[in-house]
């Protein structure tokens, strides 16, 4: 049973929180015009797949083995993403366009122009539209967020009175959940809408939950690890600023960091487990709030999110057992023992990339140029140069270069964000702009809910004659 101390704490807290989120006032206006643009668009390309389909609907695009169905349907060609693709040697694209050239075409803060960080907001425009942004219509998609800002108070109320052992994941999906409560999807579903226009309340719910999670990402944080007062929005804030203000750091650095990360972490195609989860919860025709809960459970697994904690501890438990300078022999070593011992090297390797993720890379950059003789990033710096040749010996992986979670970590360590089961929320925040913007694409295109065939391993022997050899 709660403590009267304990419950009166978290009534002070909540009266904190909800005065600070009922700050910006919920808005459906397009002051961005990016709904407008995305309704120029949209019917051409309707048009365009309607067509395709029409034309080579029967086309095969490949084969599947009984390996790829046991193997995780790896490989498989079976599903439609529209705002990015992965390939295996050049990484990520978002749009056709890679992480270096979004570094240097995407809008950027007032005062960074020339030398900061990509806004998520200029992202996401490119995400929805194939197109880059201005920067008056960043600066306009930054504002009209704030304005959709406000959390409802029993979502507050909620995250208040939630165990303080509930892995911080697990009440973000919680809260996400909750917020379903304001689906204009699900509203206009119940009144029988069309279903030519679900794209346009998929796109309203969309934007309200993006400008919503800064916020309710924030009061987890506050109340698990501080005095559970959010700082209020800014309007004239971008979207990272806001919620690097929110978390309580001020630091110009660590905003350029968010920004960064907010970016690189948004989309990964749609084959990922919580980019795949989000479109086939949607799919049903579950409300954006639904589909993007569910994501979230999945990407709190160790082996997808998690992964960047996972990093952190590996690389604690390295330091507490070879000292602050370990020479990259001992490095070496360290790392032959983990896989003796039958562990991976978290962080490195990947499903499909052949090579160093670019998220990885532009990390290390960032870190180059302004933490250059931090320790950790030091000692990631080392196991760089050594886990490759090692995990190369003998073709232990297909991949035997780092990958996103890699580096993550250190960089929010050095600013002095030490909660390591806290940095899940922060890459949930990120994935919302990608799953999301193809969330809306699935319901503007008329995808139907998704429904693959599964077999029985007696079912394949006998499609595949085994039983008769």
């Amino acid at each position: 049973m709660l403590g009267l101390k304990s419950f009166g704490r978290r009534c002070v807290l909540q009266s904190q929180a909800v005065s600070c989120v009922r700050a910006s006032s919920t808005s459906s206006g397009d002051t961005s015009g990016l709904k407008a643009r995305l309704a120029e668009i949209i019917p051409a390309k309707q048009a365009e797949v309607k067509a395709f389909r029409k034309e080579f609907g029967a086309t095969k695009i490949g084969d599947v083995s009984v390996e790829m169905a046991y193997g995780g349907m790896r490989g498989i060609k079976g599903m439609v993403c529209e705002t990015s693709v992965l390939d295996a040697d050049e990484g990520i694209r978002f749009r056709g366009y890679s992480i270096p050239e979004c570094q240097k075409m995407l809008p950027r803060a007032p005062g960074h122009e020339t030398d900061g960080e990509p806004l998520p907001e200029g992202l996401f425009w490119l995400l929805m539209t194939g197109e880059v942004p201005t920067v008056d219509q960043v600066r306009a998609l930054s504002q009209e967020w704030a304005s959709r800002a406000s959390v409802p108070p029993h979502v507050v109320s909620l995250v208040n009175n939630l165990p303080s052992s509930l892995h911080p994941m697990s009440q973000f999906a919680c809260a996400i959940a909750a917020l379903q409560s304001e689906s204009r999807f699900a509203q206009a579903y119940t009144e029988g809408v069309h279903k030519t226009t679900y794209w346009q309340h998929c796109y309203e719910d969309a934007m309200d939950l993006i400008a919503k999670l800064p916020t309710v990402a924030s009061l987890i944080y506050q109340v698990m690890y501080k005095d559970g007062n959010v700082t209020p929005i800014d309007s004239n804030l971008d979207w990272s600023g806001n919620f690097a203000n929110m978390l309580g750091y001020r630091d110009s650095q660590f905003h350029e960091l968010m920004r960064l990360y907010l970016t690189i972490h948004s989309d990964h195609e749609g084959g990922n487990v919580s980019a795949h989860t989000c479109h086939l919860v949607g799919s049903a025709l579950s409300d954006p709030y639904l589909s993007f809960s569910a994501s979230m459970c999945g990407l709190a697994g160790p082996l997808h999110g998690l992964a960047n904690q996972e990093v952190l501890v590996w690389l604690s438990e390295m330091q507490s057992k070879l000292g602050a300078s370990p020479t990259d022999g001992d490095v070496a070593q360290y790392v032959k023992d983990t896989l003796k011992a039958g562990r991976v090297v978290p962080g490195y390797g990947h499903a499909v990339l052949r090579k160093t993720d670019p998220r990885y890379t532009c990390q290390r950059e960032f870190a180059q140029k302004h933490l250059p003789d931090d320790a950790l990033f030091d000692l990631v710096s080392r196991v760089y140069q050594v886990v490759p040749p090692i995990l190369t010996e003998g073709g232990r992986v297909k991949n035997p270069w780092p990958n996103v979670d890699a580096h993550s970590g250190c960089l929010l360590q050095h600013y002095g964000m030490k909660e390591m089961q806290y940095y899940t929320v922060l890459f949930g925040v990120s994935r919302a702009l990608g799953v999301l913007a193809s969330l809306v694409w699935d319901r503007a295109l008329g995808l139907p809910i998704e429904r693959p065939k599964s077999m029985s391993t007696e079912g394949l022997k006998k499609l595949v004659n085994a039983n008769n050899n």
